[in-house]
C-alpha cells in the first residue's frame, strides 16, 4: 500500500503506474474521496472538541447552567454521531480504493500489456540435441512408474497426480539439496502455516485481485499458494532489530492454487497442478532502494545458480508493466527449457516491493538515527516441485528410456540413473 501523502504529492507518477500496469482505477476518484475524508475528519474532530468543552463546563456549573449546557450538548452529540457514521462509510470506500492503488514500477521495467512483451535479459546452457526422438515427461515418468495421473485424477479430479517411487525420491533429493544450497547463502529454513487469515493475503497484495485463485475454508481463511504470505504475516505489527538486516528466510511448504482461468492451459502433466511443494526465498531489509535492488539481483542469481548446478538450460526475462503484480516494483521470471514443447516454462519469479507490503502489515524498524521506518521486502522462488521435474526429466532423458540424474543430486538420491 502506498502512503496517501505520497499519492497526493505524486499523483501524476501514480497515474503513470496505473497506466503502465493496466490497473482499472480512476485515481481522481480516490483523491476526491480523500478530500471528503479529511474534511469530515476535521469537522468531526472539531465537534468532539466542542462536545468536550461543554462537558467539562458542566463539572463546575450550577443546576440552571448545567441544564442550559445539556440543551446545547444533545443536538451536538447527535451531530457528532451523524458525522462519525458518515466517516465510517467514507473510510470503507477509501480503504477499498487504497487497496487498488499499484506500486510505482522501477524505471527499468519495460512497457507491455502481457508476458508476451517480457524481455530476455539472460540465457544459460546449451539446449540438448537428441540422436533419438525425445519423449515428454509424462511418457517417461509413466514408463518408470514415477507418477500416476490416472489414479490422481480419480482421487483429486482435473490436474490430480500421485508421485510414486523414484518420483518421490527425486523430489526429496531436490529438497535436501536445496536446504544445503540456500542454507550456505544465509537463509534460515522455516515451515510456516499454510492456512492463513484472509488479511495476510491483503497484506502481501494477493487480494483483492486474485481471489478466484484461492481455496477458502468454511471459516473464511485461505490455503495459500506461496509461503511468502505467512512468512510476511509472521512479523505483522512488529518493530524489527535494524542490526539483523537483511533477514533471510527459506520457506518450505505445500502450496495450493485453483489455477482459475487457466483451464485450457498446460492441461497435461505437472506444469499447472493444484497442489505442490515449494521453497521460497523471503528477505526483509532496510528502507533503501539501492539495497532492495542489490538484494533483488542476489535473489535472482541464487535461483539461476541453483538451476545451473542442475545443468538445465534456462533464460531470465524482465517482466513488463502489464505482467507485474499490484505491489511489485520489478520482477524477473526464470524459465526452464522444455525440449518436447520446444519452449521455456516459468520456474521462479523474483520480485521486490519497497514498503508496499510492510505498510499493510505494519512491519517497521528504527534506523540509525532512531527514526521509525517501514521495512522493505523481497521474495523469489527457490525451487518448486514437482514442476522442476518436467524440464529436468526431459533434458536428462537417455535413448534407452533412463533418466540421467544431475551430478549434484546423485549423493542425495544414491544413484546415477533412474530406470
Amino acid at each position: 500500500m502506498l502512503d496517501i501523502k505520497f499519492i497526493r504529492e505524486n499523483s501524476e507518477l501514480v497515474k503513470g503506474a496505473i497506466q503502465k500496469k493496466f490497473v482499472k482505477l480512476n485515481l481522481d476518484d480516490l483523491l476526491t474521496l480523500d478530500d471528503r475524508r479529511r474534511e469530515i475528519m476535521q469537522l468531526t474532530e472539531n465537534l468532539r472538541a466542542e462536545q468536550k468543552r461543554i462537558s467539562d463546563g458542566m463539572v463546575s456549573a450550577d443546576a440552571a447552567r448545567r441544564e442550559e449546557l445539556l440543551t446545547e450538548l444533545r443536538p451536538l452529540k447527535a451531530h457528532v454521531e451523524e458525522k462519525e457514521e458518515e466517516l465510517k462509510k467514507i473510510m470503507l470506500e477509501w480503504r477499498e480504493l487504497m487497496l487498488q492503488v499499484p506500486n510505482v514500477p522501477d524505471m527499468t521495467v519495460p512497457d507491455g500489456e502481457s508476458d508476451a512483451q517480457n524481455q530476455e535479459v539472460h540465457a544459460w546452457g546449451d539446449k540438448p540435441e537428441f540422436a533419438f526422438t525425445p519423449k515428454d515427461h509424462i511418457e517417461i515418468m509413466n514408463a518408470l512408474k514415477m507418477v500416476d495421473f490416472e489414479r490422481g485424477t480419480k482421487v483429486h479430479g482435473f490436474r490430480g497426480y500421485f508421485l510414486t517411487g523414484d518420483g518421490v525420491r527425486l523430489c526429496f533429493a531436490i529438497w535436501n539439496y536445496a536446504l544445503d544450497f540456500f542454507g550456505k547463502r544465509g537463509f534460515t529454513p522455516i515451515i510456516p502455516p499454510m492456512i492463513v487469515r484472509k488479511q495476510n493475503l491483503y497484506g502481501t497484495g494477493h487480494l483483492p485481485g486474485d481471489v478466484e485463485d484461492y481455496y477458502m475454508t468454511q471459516d473464511g481463511d485461505a490455503l495459500v499458494g506461496t509461503s511468502e504470505v505467512p512468512i510476511m504475516g509472521m512479523h505483522a505489527d512488529e518493530v524489527l532489530d535494524h542490526s539483523q538486516f537483511p533477514i533471510k528466510y527459506l520457506g518450505f511448504s505445500p502450496c495450493y492454487r485453483r489455477e482459475a482461468g487457466s483451464y485450457s492451459k498446460d492441461v497435461k502433466g505437472l506444469i499447472r497442478v493444484h497442489e505442490f511443494y515449494k521453497f521460497e526465498q523471503v528477505i526483509l531489509c532496510e528502507a533503501s532502494h539501492q539495497t532492495s535492488v542489490t538484494l533483488h539481483e542476489q535473489l535472482r542469481r541464487n535461483t539461476e545458480e541453483f538451476i545451473e548446478s542442475l545443468g538445465i538450460p534456462y533464460r531470465t526475462v524482465v517482466n513488463c508493466g502489464g505482467d507485474l503484480g499490484l505491489g511489485q516494483v520489478k520482477k524477473y521470471d526464470i524459465e526452464l527449457w522444455v525440449p518436447k514443447e520446444n519452449t521455456y516454462r516459468e520456474i521462479a519469479s523474483a520480485s521486490y516491493f519497497h514498503d508496499f507490503q510492510t505498510r499493510r502489515f505494519n512491519i517497521r524498524y528504527k534506523d540509525a538515527e532512531g527514526k521509525m521506518q517501514y521495512v522493505h521486502s523481497l521474495n523469489n522462488t527457490a525451487i518448486p516441485t514437482p514442476r522442476i521435474l518436467v524440464s529436468m526429466i526431459e533434458n536428462c532423458q537417455e535413448a534407452d528410456g533412463r533418466i540421467r540424474v544431475p551430478e549434484v543430486l546423485r549423493s542425495y538420491l544414491g544413484k546415477e540413473y533412474i530406470g
